[in-house]
């Protein structure tokens, strides 16, 4: 009695732990592993939201020092050259700041001023393309009489003059809106400053927050995708500047007007990647349509085309594709992703954010890190290879 009490207790006491093990062996062994993971893809989630979370309440602060980050790899092997050549690290500095702000906004003042120049003759343009629609519209097959264009009109005016109180709160909303952007300017130069000064012996003392025995594997992580940017920011800019003199010759040749202003907006907006040379290029085909007519607009449309097909065949190929080793699919993702979550700052930073993370979490998780930074070296090409010993270990 006493052995089969005991034999009983036994039983029962393993009871509850048998009852589980039936329970597991009750389930089938793919959704035990599907419940696995997605508990642990749920606290994922919840990371990365908390990421966003924080990162849009800190926005002020954080899109200038990408900005400035970005800025540093397209400046960083010019401050590094004359550094090399004798030159004060900080005179240097200040000479490549100053040189590009100069240019900047020289650039900047060429576009405005341009425009100021040519708006009265365009002005004229569309004053007659109007009235040339007008007369259209009454004297063509679809017979429109004037006192219906007289009321579509009178209907515009009424309806601005009933929302001037929306449209004066959208411009106090713009004025508070620039006084973020002068200050997010003032932070990216600031930070750019010291990210040009200092920025290797920054990134050190960040790295020093790494365990000891990872912190060589983070330091060539960051190296690998610094070395990305740069060579991102040096494709981008020489595609860009292909774009703006593609289309800024042809509307030249064409006499369309505001041609230098066309092509600077193409060049500024070719670092937006695969979508900012078509949306200004439309603006140029506009314009063309507006000044010279429907033939002069195809023919500006056909000279877009043409350039996007040499972008596309030649210069991506050669020259993004070796810098930045990402498909064109997952670079179109991003920027989709980067206006939804960010806007126009979030399609320009998607991508570049997308070159660093690549290459850095390659070196990252590689077994020899080594020997996965040569081969990323060796897919971006001579370009970013001539920069390699510019972007030297930071200093501890």
């Amino acid at each position: 009695m006493r052995g089969r009490y005991a034999t009983g207790m036994s039983a029962r006491g393993l009871r509850p732990a048998s009852l589980d093990a039936l329970a597991d062996e009750s389930v089938s062994p793919l959704v035990r592993k599907a419940a696995a993971w997605s508990w642990r893809l749920l606290v994922l989630l919840a990371a990365i939201v908390a990421l966003l979370w924080i990162f849009f309440r800190l926005e002020i602060l954080f899109v200038p020092v990408m900005l400035a980050t970005i800025l540093a790899a397209l400046l960083m092997p010019v401050v590094d050259f004359l550094d090399k050549r004798g030159a004060p690290r900080s005179g240097a500095v200040a000479l490549v700041l100053l040189s590009g702000i100069a240019l900047f906004g020289g650039l900047l003042a060429f576009v405005v001023n341009q425009f100021i120049e040519g708006a009265p003759a365009l002005a004229d343009q569309v004053t007659a393309s109007i009235e040339g629609v007008g007369t259209w519209l009454t004297d063509g097959p679809l017979d429109v009489s004037p006192a219906q264009i007289n009321e579509a009109r009178d209907a515009a005016i009424e309806a601005l003059q009933s929302n001037q109180e929306k449209l004066t709160s959208g411009a106090l909303s713009t004025a508070g809106t620039l006084t973020e952007i002068l200050t997010g300017a003032l932070l990216v130069l600031f930070t750019l400053i010291f990210l040009l000064h200092g920025g290797r012996n920054i990134f050190g003392f960040v790295t020093l927050a790494f365990p000891a025995d990872v912190r060589d594997r983070v330091r060539d992580a960051g190296r690998a995708g610094f070395r990305s940017l740069i060579g991102y920011v040096r494709a981008t800019f020489l595609v860009a500047l292909v774009d703006a003199l593609g289309i800024g010759v042809g509307l030249a040749i064409m006499g369309v007007p505001l041609a230098l202003p066309l092509a600077s907006l193409v060049f500024m907006g070719a670092f937006v990647p695969l979508v900012g040379a078509v949306v200004t290029g439309f603006l140029a085909v506009i314009v063309a349509l507006i000044a010279k007519g429907w033939i002069y607009a195809l023919i500006t449309l056909g000279l877009i085309i043409a350039v996007q097909q040499l972008e596309g065949h030649v210069l991506q190929p050669l020259v993004m594709g070796r810098a930045v080793s990402i498909h064109p699919l997952a670079i179109v993702l991003a920027i989709a992703g980067g206006a939804v979550l960010a806007g126009i700052v979030g399609a320009l930073l998607a991508v570049p954010v997308l070159a660093f993370l690549n290459s850095s979490i390659r070196v990252l998780v590689a077994d020899d890190p080594a020997a996965e930074e040569a081969a990323l070296e060796a897919e971006a090409g001579p370009v970013v290879q001539a920069e390699a010993d510019d972007v030297e270990e930071p200093e501890g």
